[in-house]
């Protein structure tokens, strides 16, 4: 040991004589401008996302009610309780809050004699320092997840406007993990799905590039997953957490993905019926929508014995004959209905009740019949000359079963909502195969942001060349002789008067002519109820032209159960969970039968 190293600890003593750094008073001194201090909650901004609770490590933070915090879409109504036995203070809850809501003051002293007290919901709890500006906030620039959408490939206009070919390529497996990993997790997007799909378990299935567990979890509550990954309405990502740091999750194209992603003989390995007894009842199902279709698989993987009876050539109801293919192709279709009939689902197609079999048939010779007959007939403006015109539902039945339609050069669309772009991006295409030009003009009573179609209809509608009237109300189909030569419109003032009753008002001064060798109404459609009879029809109730059924899809006679767009209104998200719905009731009835003979 050298002499340094001997009187090194004496050289302590040279401090001696300095200022002390002790805080006389450490309770009363303030924390540093962002000290990560006690939580701060804006009741307010927060949606209750749980994403601050699933990232803490230390498992601090619950969430739980309270009260005046409702429920609602976007917001679970919950709010992050902290518990500061548990905290470390990493600030990660705040980091990953997608709202920004969760922040930390820089109070950094709090004194009970309960222990209890340091468990608290920030912002319900009133404490000294729910107003303080100084503390922890995120960075605006900071983020742990993504903000924008893994980029998708999709066919250009001037390529696609001249086929029926699909538009939109989908995620490879890879762009789809990377979007998958957008996600936190909250699920507030269950809650608005109306099948109530277990959104964030499939997600995190791409995440880790188990697209066969996902695909699993897929058809657990969705039977038409293949179809909702390109055509779903898609309203969970209206609630998505993610729109509040920027793009929403893509969640129906990473449904897509999982689908696309596993090869379609492996379908019938991974979704197996259960292996349950037969239970020897019948039932009888009109209509192989997706509504009925929904409830046959639910029902024959119980063990009941279905049977569909399908009006058209080939089953897939509104979706096959409603919707274009270049949205959803007919093999992908025509392979979502092979994985159902593997459950053991009879479907007879061109098997009309009302005419091959009477409903009365059905209902002696089965023990439960189930409506889901779908909207195939077209209203119509009953303006002047509306008898010439064409309904858009018949025309894409047509264009669907490969019929002939008359071409003109110039067509004229009357309606804002889906089937009036699909309509008008369907003749476009015909017109552009037959004369190598698009003359397609679509007019609708509201303004262009009020329209019904979804937003990316009508951005690609125009991009494909369709011409949009917004704001513009039918007053005339114009005719010459039997020849329609184009539609008379007047500007539109308002749609409703001041009790919100459908009352339009128009500008009589403000008129155009849209020339058109064909008129198509597309303004709304109504289901075929020609089938259940006169004393049928009679028999049930009716609200506003849709058969009136209770929570359960049950109509006012015992054997008859009603689903789908004869009941709800054409979506086929929507379909499906009225199918799980009727599905269920009717399993609980025949459950009961066969107790009592028991």
């Amino acid at each position: 040991m050298s002499l340094r190293d001997v009187l090194s600890p004496f050289t302590a003593w040279k401090h001696v004589i300095d200022d002390p750094v002790t805080i006389k008073d450490p309770f009363n001194r303030p924390g540093a401008d962002r000290y990560r201090g006690f939580h701060q909650n804006d009741m307010d901004k927060c949606i209750g996302c749980g994403s601050c609770e699933e990232i803490c490590q230390n498992a601090a933070i619950d969430m739980v009610p309270v009260e005046g915090q409702h429920a609602g879409p976007g917001d679970s109504g919950l709010r992050p309780m902290i518990d500061y036995g548990r905290c470390c203070w990493c600030a990660l809850c705040v980091d990953v809050c997608m709202t920004g809501s969760l922040t930390m003051s820089n109070e950094y002293t709090w004194v009970d004699s309960d222990p209890d007290a340091f468990r608290f919901v920030p912002g319900a709890d009133g404490k000294s320092w729910d107003l303080d500006v100084k503390g922890y906030q995120r960075e605006d620039v900071r983020r742990l997840t993504g903000t924008t959408r893994a980029p998708m490939g999709e066919m250009p206009a001037e390529e696609r406007i001249g086929n029926f070919c699909e538009i939109v390529d989908g995620f490879t497996p890879e762009q789809a993990v990377i979007e998958a990993d957008r996600c936190v997790e909250c699920g507030l997007c269950v809650a608005t799905c109306p099948a109530h799909m277990d959104i964030p378990d499939y997600i995190a299935k791409v995440r880790d590039g188990d697209f066969e567990g996902g695909l699993r979890l897929l058809y657990e509550t969705n039977p038409f997953s293949q179809a909702c990954g390109r055509i779903c309405t898609h309203k969970c990502e209206t609630t998505c957490a993610a729109m509040h740091e920027g793009d929403t999750i893509a969640i129906r194209w990473l449904k897509r993905a999982i689908t696309d992603s596993v090869p379609r003989e492996r379908y019938f390995d991974l979704i197996r019926k259960p292996d349950v007894p037969e239970t020897g009842q019948k039932i009888a199902i009109i209509g192989a929508g997706p509504a009925g279709l929904t409830t046959a698989y639910d029902l024959a993987r119980a063990g009941h014995k279905v049977v569909v009876f399908e009006a058209l050539d080939k089953p897939g109801g509104m979706m096959r004959y409603g919707i274009p293919e270049y949205r959803l192709p007919y093999d992908v279709l025509d392979h979502e209905i092979s994985v159902i009939e593997a459950m053991g689902v009879e479907i007879r197609c061109n098997m009309r009740v009302g005419k091959e079999i009477s409903i009365d048939q059905l209902k002696t010779a089965y023990d439960a019949v189930v409506l889901s007959i779908g909207l195939h007939q077209g209203r119509s403006t009953r303006v002047p000359g509306s008898e010439k015109a064409e309904a858009a539902i018949d025309l894409l039945r047509r264009i669907t079963a490969g019929e002939e339609v008359p071409v003109p050069e110039q067509v004229a669309v009357i309606g804002g909502g889906n089937v009036a772009m699909d309509i008008a991006r369907s003749m476009a295409r015909l017109q552009k195969i037959i004369y190598g030009t698009v003359g397609v003009t679509v007019t609708a009573l509201e303004e262009l942001d009020r329209f019904l179609a979804d937003r990316e209809e009508i951005e690609e509608a125009q991009e494909e060349g369709c011409v949009i009237y917004p704001a513009r109300g039918p007053q005339e189909i114009t005719v010459a002789g039997d020849t329609v030569t184009g539609l008379r419109t007047w500007k539109v003032k308002a749609i409703f008067d001041e009790e919100g009753r459908f009352a339009p008002k128009y500008d009589e001064t403000d008129e155009m002519i849209h020339p058109a060798g064909m008129v198509v109404e597309a303004i709304g459609q109504m289901s075929d109820i020609s089938l259940l009879g006169a004393d049928l029809t009679e028999q049930l109730e009716w609200n506003r032209g849709r058969i009136m059924i209770d929570s359960e899809g049950q109509t006012s006679e015992p054997w008859l159960w009603a689903a789908g767009d004869v009941t709800s209104g054409p979506d086929v998200i929507h379909a499906v969970a009225d199918g799980h719905r009727v599905a269920r009731s009717v399993g609980k009835m025949l459950a009961a039968k066969r107790e009592k003979l028991q």
